[in-house]
């Protein structure tokens, strides 16, 4: 089984640093923690890792350039600083890299990008590319026009996805706690560290807590699905504190720093894991226990008999949500057949089908090979 042991070892890194980490409380930016953050990632680059950086504080840059004290609330004004912040940051990063010989890469994502398949294996070479040549890409969402990123996204769910998209062999998460605690440190006494991981599960997800700072849009609960993600992924990571001097340093040595989340020994296959993961759902497909058993232990596609109700704007070729009677995510996968379809075949035959529809291409609405697991593993972790 991974362990810290095993970090020394490995080739690729995506670190994530946070707004709380890269700015003052008044919004600007913090330059020496900047520059300690560039001078340990480029002598990691320098002992032969592949770095990738995904970095939060565009907005926070922003803000400070514009005179805003405290984050704004409105999209536009969040837009407005990002484009201020932007490139502001980028100069300080091209600047503080070039100090090491180091080239830098700008790369501007949104979800969208990665919900299209196409986009999201492109996306995937040309970060390759990069790599390939030496490059350190520095990764941000484009806040200035991903309207669903900044109300409701985050880059630690993010640099998860870039994580899993390059096949990254270990997350770190840069943010402004030690890592994850049994409650929360900031109102809690008694909240013990867990320093180890082995997979995300409810309880897991339940020591999670709220934003941390006014400045960032993540907390601990975002952290735990980017845990979730590289789990899967097949991907280590670590949530650790980026204030920490030598932080990356230390934990690339294996020193017991921060929480160490283990990758599975079973990872989710590249194309499972952009359908779990880095794809979008159109709809919603209900499903009855009969079908849920069939799906989870027997290994099957989900068949029209099974299905008890359906809701979204879908067509055929389009990623659904297949959702069990108590009202869980037990998987996801792509539909042979459209909303309409579905609601006209749904609880018969698939020898039905064709008089249903005039014409029947498949007796699966969604077939296994199209179709991932959504349900959480067992765990243990310890303190």
């Amino acid at each position: 089984m991974f362990d810290r042991q095993d970090l020394p070892g490995i080739r690729r890194i995506v670190v994530k640093v946070g707004t709380s980490t890269l700015t003052h409380d008044t919004g600007k930016l913090n330059l020496e923690q900047m520059e300690k953050l560039v001078r340990q990632v480029a002598d990691l680059a320098n002992q032969g890792y592949q770095m990738i950086l995904v970095s939060s504080g565009a907005v926070g840059a922003g803000m400070g350039r514009l005179g805003y004290r405290e984050r704004p609330k409105t999209i536009p004004e969040k837009q407005a600083c990002a484009a201020v912040g932007q490139g502001i940051l980028l100069h300080m990063y091209e600047k503080l890299f070039a100090e090491y010989g180091q080239v830098v890469a700008q790369v501007l994502l949104t979800r969208d990008d990665l919900a299209s398949r196409k986009r999201y294996i492109n996306g995937g070479n040309t970060l390759e590319t990069l790599l390939r040549l030496g490059a350190i890409p520095i990764i941000n969402e484009n806040d200035t026009v991903a309207v669903d990123e900044i109300r409701f996204g985050d880059n630690d769910t993010l640099s998860a996805l870039v994580a899993a998209l390059v096949d990254s062999d270990l997350l770190v998460l840069l943010t402004d706690i030690e890592g994850l605690y049994s409650a929360n440190p900031r109102t809690d006494r008694q909240a013990q560290l867990i320093s180890k991981v082995e997979s995300v599960t409810p309880e897991i997800e339940a020591m999670a807590a709220g934003a941390g700072s006014n400045l960032g849009t993540g907390g601990m609960a975002t952290k735990i699905q980017a845990a979730r993600i590289c789990s899967e992924s097949g991907i280590a990571m670590v949530i650790a504190n980026g204030a920490r001097p030598n932080v990356l340093r230390e934990i690339m040595a294996g020193q017991e720093i921060g929480t160490l989340f283990l990758p599975q020994d079973k990872p989710l296959p590249g194309y499972k894991r952009w359908l779990a993961f880095g794809s979008t759902c159109n709809g919603r497909i209900y499903i009855d226990e009969g079908a849920v058993q069939a799906l989870v232990s027997g290994g099957k596609s989900l068949l029209p008999c099974g299905i008890v109700a359906t809701d979204g704007l879908y067509q055929n070729g389009d990623l659904v949500s297949i959702i069990a009677p108590e009202g869980y995510e037990v998987a996801r996968g792509v539909s042979n057949y459209s909303l309409e379809q579905v609601r006209r075949i749904m609880g018969r035959q698939c020898l039905e089908i064709e008089s249903l529809l005039g014409s029947k291409d498949y007796d699966e609405v969604v077939h296994r090979d199209n179709l991932t697991l959504m349900l959480p593993r067992q765990t243990s972790f310890s303190s």
